[in-house]
């Protein structure tokens, strides 16, 4: 892991003594600012205008997820009466939508949020399951796995298909791989 900013033109932010930890192979585009107790895992990628803010409590982004431009991704502390707080902990091969707001709520692997959605506190996305574009995830809502939710607020609309679970899939690999071109990209451009 890495604590300096091999990130040009990202923004890390350490903050009440906490700094984030980024894995070296882990894109975070210019413009995203990643600010406290943050880690994020290896061959993971923070798009374009992505804030993600761990001031209060903590953030965890395991492998191979992607969190696409200008989403917000939050957390509360915890507070009497909510003891365990709100962390946000988001698996790996994770799939965040354009314009997502993630705020301190469980993410399992290979999970995907869509286009404008929103999961809040204590919200659970199952392994394989979606939440459809700009779906509204209440708190303390439970996603089983390989379910489709969607509507605001959400609810359980059918189980998704083997060819979606694969798309899913597909879409990691993409997001992988296009990091890794837009890392090359962006240390030409800014060096």
């Amino acid at each position: 892991m890495n604590t300096t900013n091999p990130h040009p033109g990202a923004n890390i932010i350490p903050i009440h003594g906490k700094t984030p930890v980024i894995h070296e192979s882990a894109f975070i585009a210019p413009g995203a600012t990643i600010i406290g107790d943050v880690e994020i895992g290896a061959g993971s990628s923070i798009w374009y205008n992505c804030v993600v803010r761990a001031d209060v409590f903590t953030i965890r982004i395991g492998e191979r997820t992607n969190v696409q431009d200008g989403s917000i991704l939050h957390c509360d502390p915890p507070r009497p009466g909510d003891e365990e707080g709100s962390p946000l902990v988001i698996g790996d091969d994770v799939l965040i939508g354009h314009m997502a707001m993630v705020h301190g709520c469980t993410i399992h692997d290979r999970g995907f949020v869509g286009l404008g959605a929103i999961a809040m506190n204590k919200a659970v996305i199952a392994s394989d399951a979606m939440l459809a574009a700009g779906a509204m995830l209440t708190e303390r809502k439970v996603m089983g796995e390989r379910e489709l939710w969607a509507g605001r607020p959400a609810k359980r609309l059918k189980e998704l298909s083997d060819a979606a679970i694969a798309g899913m899939r597909v879409g990691v690999a993409h997001y992988a791989e296009n990091a890794k071109h837009h890392s090359e990209a962006v240390a030409a451009a800014l060096g």
